[in-house]
């Protein structure tokens, strides 16, 4: 893992969000690290898993959970001294109530093969939105984004030292780099 200055990233990931309208949020890959799930039940943030219903116990540890940030709680220190550059899931900024929200996120969680045969997207896996994003036409940028401003995750740089930014100009996907300072 990448050793970044928490301040600089979190300065790095506000003012990256900053322009666009509503709260910051974060869909993590509880998968990704078995710590996940305990840090995000005793972060005192607003959060919802995207699966529904009653999950199994091993479920829910490795589900994706929508989290809505505050800047100033411990909880998104450690998110980015511990996630960052290990692909624990992709932050958002969006107008939308949580709900709605949710609610959005979970159309993409699964996909179908040419022969009808369900598969889980991970698209929040920063690995995968980096790749599916400059993929998408005109309607599925405008289908994918829906109330979402815009998609932030870590780029594939040497010591994951920039973060991206994804957003949609009018059908076009806008990709912007943000250099952040290694510590």
């Amino acid at each position: 893992m990448t050793d970044i200055r928490q301040g600089t990233m979190i300065d790095a990931l506000w003012a990256a969000a900053q322009g666009n309208d509503g709260p910051l949020y974060a869909v993590l890959d509880g998968a990704r690290n078995d710590g996940i799930h305990a840090a995000i039940l005793e972060s005192r943030c607003e959060f919802e898993c995207l699966y529904t219903g009653e999950l199994a116990p091993d479920l829910a540890q490795a589900a994706p959970y929508l989290v809505k940030l505050e800047r100033d709680l411990p909880f998104t220190d450690t998110l980015m001294r511990k996630g960052w550059g290990d692909s624990w899931g992709i932050f958002l900024r969006s107008p939308a109530a949580f709900r709605d929200l949710r609610r959005h996120l979970r159309k993409f969680l699964m996909v179908y093969d040419p022969d009808l045969k369900p598969m889980y997207f991970r698209y929040y896996d920063p690995r995968v939105l980096r790749i599916f994003l400059p993929t998408c036409d005109q309607a599925q940028l405008a289908e994918f984004f829906g109330p979402v401003q815009s998609y932030l995750g870590e780029d594939e740089a040497p010591d994951n030292h920039v973060l991206l930014r994804f957003s949609n100009d009018a059908g076009t996907l806008r990709r912007e780099a943000f250099p952040i300072s290694p510590a």
